[in-house]
């Protein structure tokens, strides 16, 4: 594959702009222009940059097993330091409001929502009515908001994640925006951008029984991170919902992680293109190692939050 065909594929991924991705790779736009439009060829230290680039967007990048090693030992440090996190989250409210209206955007925006992140607190913090917004944003932020106190509310280290439990943040999130909410699908679906087969319809209630039980099953403290990524890649498969599938996957594992005394993860609506790139490769190559990576990331922006305390 040459750097013109890099070049092209990476934008697709990132859906950024030229000057972007110039900005990325450290060069200018006209230079970036030349090079994605074969004009002129990056020299030898450019071409590195451009490899790695493509590498990381694409997901077929090398995570060198000691450096998830490390990951993972140092979020099994920092989790030491709290005797029972969820409960620190909500003894400090300054924390959690943080936590809850980081999620709430990011989730959402990462599904669509135009809500910026400021008129995000607007509606969650203040049920402000942000003028020329539809109003489904605004019940998809309030009822995330909703969503997010409910597990909050919920989690416990001896907490089952079944799926009543799931059903009921199901129900809780399409709250006033769909009537089958706190409902399985009984139609197909697709998974939109992805080339990802779903679970038949039919079978989406056994899969889901078989989902939990994995979930309850007791977890070494090294490979919670490698669990909970491998949960979230089977649950969007089978995308049990008519929708909501995303935000009520990123709401498991929030569940998950606190369950395992380990803080929310992070998913930036920013990385959206890596974490699907990620996410599809868990599903259909069974490589789970660069989902797992980028998990474990989102977990230490967790704890950059709950470390300010």
């Amino acid at each position: 594959m040459n750097t013109v065909q890099k070049l092209k594929i990476i934008k697709k991924i990132s859906q950024k702009t030229q000057e972007e991705l110039a900005k990325e790779l450290g060069v200018s736009f006209a230079t970036f222009n030349s090079w994605i439009n074969g004009r002129s060829v990056p020299h030898a230290s450019n071409q590195d940059a451009v490899d790695e680039l493509y590498l990381d967007y694409t997901g077929e990048k090398s995570i060198p097993e000691s450096e998830l090693k490390a990951k993972s030992a140092l979020i099994i440090k920092k989790s030491a330091k709290y005797k029972d996190i969820t409960k620190h989250i909500k003894d400090n409210p300054d924390v959690y409001n943080e936590l809850l209206l980081q999620i709430t955007y990011n989730s959402n925006r990462i599904e669509g929502s135009t809500f910026t992140l400021a008129e995000t607190a607007s509606v969650i913090f203040q049920n402000r009515i942000i003028q020329n917004k539809d109003m489904r944003e605004h019940l998809e932020a309030k009822n995330h908001q909703a969503a997010f106190d409910h597990v909050m509310d919920s989690v416990h280290k001896r907490f089952f994640i079944g799926e009543e439990f799931i059903l009921g943040m199901h129900r809780i999130l399409m709250n006033g925006i769909r009537a089958d909410a706190g409902l399985y699908r009984n139609h197909g679906v697709r998974i939109v951008g992805a080339n990802v087969p779903t679970a038949n319809y039919r079978k989406v209630s056994e899969l889901m029984a078989a989902l939990v039980r994995d979930i309850d099953m007791k977890t070494k403290p090294e490979d919670v991170v490698s669990k909970i990524s491998l949960v979230h890649s089977r649950f969007e498969k089978i995308h049990p919902f008519s929708d909501g599938n995303g935000r009520i996957g990123r709401l498991i594992m929030l569940a998950q992680l606190l369950k395992e005394n380990v803080p929310p993860a992070i998913i930036e609506d920013s990385e959206k293109q890596r974490y699907y790139s990620y996410l599809q490769k868990s599903q259909t190559e069974n490589n789970h190692t660069p989902l797992e990576d980028f998990i474990a990331d989102a977990v230490l922006l967790g704890f950059d939050i709950i470390d300010r305390t």
